[in-house]
């Protein structure tokens, strides 16, 4: 019977020790969260986290507490500190209230990762995810960062910005050479993303030629494709919206999707915008075209 049991221990699957560590714990649920506008219950955290169901359930009402969590008879969302970086909004509550309508449409007719992000400094910061089942395979979050030149969202919002405004955002984060060289950006994330401010000049150029469309190839992410617009303001652009998928992705298809996406939200968040040349670009461009680098 001994020997049995050792067997049937040594045939069976190795258990996956949940990390003994209490933030540990509570990052695992929060990172469970890929989107604003997910929702789960104590049994998606679970088995998404691997926590025993009692060890979730205790850490999410604590969550709940302290408003890093909202809890309704839909299941578990995001709360306010985790959307709002403590508690505070950021002033980004309008542009996430004005496109969260719109998001949730374009994922819908695509079935793709839909993201909503700022530009803060060389970064864009996620405001919004939304997505299918692809969207785990997307190591993308509410709340967190990536590199602007290495995204399809960065370049969208960095193509409508001054030249000079958008090197300074860029290059501003890295030690020039002291032989005055041309300077390098910061290490890519893959071999693909643009290492230099030159070619990331040459790639903003295409894209104000394509009305503003970007594209991204395995430059930020491996394996991930995206095509984003710029949400636009009076003064520039206020955001990005991007579709993501994998390498194999038609994106110019579903191009125009996100253009008019973007044009929606710039017109809910600046009713008198009209975007009929209102909003201010540094160039004017012609019509979309489908070509990407």
């Amino acid at each position: 019977m001994t020997a049995l049991h050792a067997e049937q221990e040594a045939a069976a699957p190795a258990r996956r020790e949940p990390p003994p560590s209490m933030v540990e714990r509570m990052t695992l649920i929060l990172d469970a969260f890929t989107g604003r506008s997910t929702r789960l219950t104590l049994e998606d955290v679970a088995r998404r986290t691997h926590l025993p169901r009692s060890t979730a359930h205790r850490i999410l009402d604590q969550l709940v507490r302290l408003n890093w969590l909202d809890h309704t008879s839909f299941g578990y969302s995001l709360g306010k500190r985790a959307l709002g970086l403590g508690g505070r909004d950021g002033g980004h509550g309008e542009i996430r209230e004005a496109a969260a309508p719109v998001l949730h449409n374009l994922q819908i007719r695509t079935g793709m990762v839909v993201h909503l992000a700022v530009l803060d400094g060389a970064e864009v910061f996620y405001l919004d995810k939304v997505g299918g089942r692809f969207a785990l395979s997307v190591p993308s979050r509410v709340g967190g960062r990536a590199p602007a030149h290495c995204t399809a969202l960065g370049k969208a919002i960095l193509a409508w910005l001054e030249p000079e405004q958008a090197e300074a955002l860029v290059d501003g984060h890295i030690n020039r050479p002291a032989s005055r060289l041309p300077s390098r950006l910061p290490s890519p994330l893959t071999g693909r993303a643009i290492g230099d401010i030159g070619t990331l000049h040459q790639e903003l150029n295409r894209i104000r030629r394509r009305r503003g469309l970007a594209f991204e190839r395995g430059e930020c992410f491996p394996g991930i494709s995206c095509v984003a617009a710029a949400v636009r303001g009076h003064e520039g652009p206020v955001a990005g919206i991007s579709l993501a998928g994998d390498d194999r992705t038609p994106l110019e298809k579903v191009a125009p999707l996100v253009v008019e996406a973007a044009r929606q939200v710039s017109l809910a968040l600046f009713p008198d915008l009209g975007l009929q040349g209102g909003s201010r670009a540094v160039h004017r461009v012609p019509d979309m075209v489908t070509g990407a680098r």
